[in-house]
């Protein structure tokens, strides 16, 4: 009897690990290099008020370490992928309660945290 011969699940593994390690190498040090020109979007506008409010400087200046705090984290994410990728989540799960607490980007918050379970899976898979 012939049967479909299915990928290893070596190699399956291999390939999720390799993609989402991309995903979250790229996106990271993307949106913190856009964090510093805006072409995106307005970030300061994503910025809860009352943390404006609170910390110092513009909130364009706290989107410039924003910016400089994703770059590095998906930079350990290449470098580091077990311990990158849980920075990453934790960073996500900052901009979710921040996004909720704004009470209008429900939407966004929700994708962030489909990107938080894929850095999870990530860390998973970088064991």
């Amino acid at each position: 009897m012939v049967t479909d011969v299915p990928l290893s699940r070596t190699r399956t593994t291999t390939q999720a690990f390799l993609l989402l390690r991309t995903v979250f190498t790229v996106a990271p040090i993307l949106f913190g290099l856009d964090k510093f020109f805006n072409l995106l979007t307005d970030w300061p506008g994503y910025l809860a008020p009352w943390a404006d409010d609170i910390l110092p400087g513009t909130a364009q200046q706290f989107m410039y370490v924003v910016g400089a705090i994703e770059i590095v984290a998906g930079l350990m994410v290449a470098v580091r992928p077990r311990i990158g990728s849980l920075v990453v989540a934790l960073w996500l799960a900052g901009i979710i309660v921040n996004l909720l607490i704004l009470g209008s980007y429900y939407d966004v918050a929700l994708r962030d945290f489909g990107l938080l379970v894929g850095a999870l899976a990530l860390n998973r898979l970088a064991t």
